[in-house]
């Protein structure tokens, strides 16, 4: 199989520079989306983060590995290198599960939504209430050209399944 990365000077390595910046770059644009406008995430948006704070830690484990090896590639590198693409195959899973929730193709998980309580007890239906999640999964906070955050998400974790599966197979 012809190997894209194979023209770059160190395939390996570039594509797993790649993904510690791609990774960076997009805990950084979630946390500005959060802190500086506004959107709180739901659970699942949660869940979706995890793979990037994981292929980001590896990816630099990666690099500091590579440089005490002469930047070629080991088996110790190539097989964190295919965590990550598993890392990614998951993320994209949890975005692809999002995005049938925010569309209610199917059911949430129960932390996502408030539950119903029947009762005849008054602070009973009010603890309830205030115990509920500040923000739901299957509301679309913000969206672009018809896409969810969830949506960008799944998109991009489909690239970088196929950027780290490139670089875990780069020959040099």
């Amino acid at each position: 199989m012809h190997n894209i990365l194979n023209h770059l000077p160190h395939p390996h390595r570039n594509g797993v520079q790649l993904i510690f910046i791609i990774s960076l770059l997009t805990l950084a644009i979630v946390f500005g989306f959060e802190y500086i406008g506004g959107y709180p995430p739901c659970e699942l948006c949660w869940y979706q983060r995890y793979p990037y704070m994981l292929t980001m830690a590896l990816s630099a484990l990666i690099l500091l590995l590579e440089v005490n090896e002469g930047y070629a590639p080991s088996p110790t590198s190539r097989a964190l290198s295919a965590i990550c693409c598993l890392a990614f195959i998951t993320g994209a899973g949890i975005a692809a599960f999002h995005v049938g929730v925010e569309q209610q193709w199917w059911q949430g998980l129960d932390s996502c939504s408030a539950p119903i309580v029947k009762s005849d007890d008054l602070n009973a239906v009010l603890d309830s209430i205030m115990a509920a999640p500040i923000v739901k999964c299957d509301e679309i906070a913000w969206s672009l050209f018809g896409i969810s955050m969830a949506g960008y998400n799944f998109l991009l974790s489909l690239g970088l399944i196929f950027l780290s599966g490139l670089a875990t197979i780069a020959r040099k």
